[in-house]
């Protein structure tokens, strides 16, 4: 048995250097291709709601992200959705930058605009990082805004790769 086996054990070591090559290669491809992945990373800074009326409202949503790839990140879509307290995602309709403008000017209560909207069409260079914000509507009273669970922005890049910033929400 022991003379069956001796081949193998003569090999052994070029096996183990043989496997330990591989792995250095497969290390060395991923790591070189650490940037090829478009992706924003980042999350909600800060969330302002107001009521609209008795069955709308609406959330001032700012967040600040980092385009962690090599490559220019060009916003394609920017969506934001609310998760209720039953576990329901809602989508709210994005406000553009103008009406934006306008519900800071006749409604002190939101604050200070701090950052310019995130538009259709924003690029973002490689490993740039911005502050952003996005006015959202939901069809919902505000009461119900205040307690969700969480929201997430959704942007899509203009060639299709999807990055989600979460919020965290402090129990």
């Amino acid at each position: 048995m022991k003379k069956a086996l001796e081949p193998y054990i003569k090999l052994s070591p070029f096996f183990g250097i043989g496997l330990v090559l591989v792995a250095i290669t497969v290390v060395w491809i991923f790591y070189i291709q650490r940037g090829a992945h478009v992706d924003l990373a980042g999350g909600i800074q800060k969330v302002r709601t107001m009521a609209l009326d008795d069955n709308s409202s609406v959330a001032v949503v700012d967040f600040r992200f980092v385009n962690t790839s090599d490559y220019l990140f060009i916003v394609r879509t920017a969506d934001v959705y609310l998760t209720g307290q039953d576990g329901q995602e809602t989508p709210g309709e994005v406000v553009s930058e103008v009406d934006a403008q306008r519900l800071f000017q006749y409604y002190p209560v939101l604050g200070q605009k701090f950052n310019d909207s995130l538009l259709i069409r924003t690029k973002i260079k490689p490993h740039q990082s911005m502050d952003r914000m996005l006015a959202v509507r939901f069809e919902m009273p505000e009461k119900q805004l205040e307690a969700r669970q969480q929201l997430r922005i959704r942007i899509e890049e203009l060639d299709g790769p999807i990055s989600n910033l979460v919020e965290v929400r402090k129990k």
